[in-house]
């Protein structure tokens, strides 16, 4: 890796912390990077899981206030995570790499048309609520653990735009404030993350380098998420996302 290829992971690095922390999809823009500095996709999706945890770590630590009064929540969603984000990585080392070649794209592609409809389902889905007169949920209930679960099986194997799908399973299903919705999501990312990082350390091929270049480029953007997160407009950051997804999905057709 030549030294330009080292900051450009490492500027990535930056801006997947940042996104991660504020939104989430982070691996759009590290994975991609990877791919295109020579490292193999399942080697690349390795490494950057391993990459980001500080980063989820950094992030979860910036939106420390808004955690306060969460804490049965937290537990009750970090337990989810935790299973499900070990399922997702045990489904990474078990399939065939050409079967991740495969599947990566269509889940880019799903996750980009999430991020770009969730505003608008988050509003239909919230004045049918208010039209029928339910009330949510405190805690959500099955049907978020469920989604949950499922969320982060998909972090543990890949996780581009699982933080989008965290807050768009927990905006919809928890009455609470976004911002302490987001709380919990870094917190959750920072699980699921850490769950898949120990368990690749073991059994899965990984580049150090990307993964410290990863690692000190999250951590400095899970501190700038925290800082900017409230006043980045999220058509901008949306725009960015879908523009990233773009490029990795055609870098993996290609390959």
């Amino acid at each position: 890796m030549s030294i330009w290829e080292a900051l450009a992971v490492c500027l990535a690095g930056v801006g997947a912390g940042t996104i991660n922390t504020i939104v989430g999809s982070g691996t759009l823009l590290t994975f991609p990077v990877l791919l295109a500095v020579g490292l193999p996709p399942v080697t690349a999706n390795v490494s950057n899981s391993l990459g980001l945890v500080p980063g989820s770590i950094s992030g979860a630590i910036g939106y420390r206030r808004e955690l306060r009064g969460q804490r049965s929540r937290v537990l009750r969603l970090s337990s989810v995570a935790l299973v499900g984000g070990l399922s997702g990585a045990v489904l990474l080392v078990t399939l065939p790499s050409r079967a991740f070649t495969l599947i990566v794209p269509v889940l880019i592609g799903l996750a980009l048309i999430l991020v770009i409809a969730q505003p608008r389902l988050a509003r239909i889905i919230r004045s049918r609520r208010e039209r029928s007169g339910d009330q949510p949920h405190p805690d959500g209930g099955p049907v978020l653990l469920s989604g949950m679960a499922a969320s982060s099986a998909y972090g543990g194997y890949f996780g581009a735009a699982q933080g989008v799908i965290y807050l768009a399973l927990m905006g919809l299903l928890l009455p609470d404030d976004l911002q302490r919705i987001n709380a919990v999501k870094n917190v959750l990312g920072a699980i699921v993350n850490g769950t898949a990082a120990v368990f690749f350390l073991f059994v899965a091929d990984f580049d150090w380098m990307a993964v410290l270049l990863i690692a000190v480029g999250s951590t400095a953007g899970g501190q700038l998420g925290a800082r900017i997160g409230r006043k980045l407009p999220p058509t901008v950051l949306r725009a960015v996302i879908v523009a990233v997804g773009i490029v990795a999905i055609v870098q993996l057709l290609l390959r």
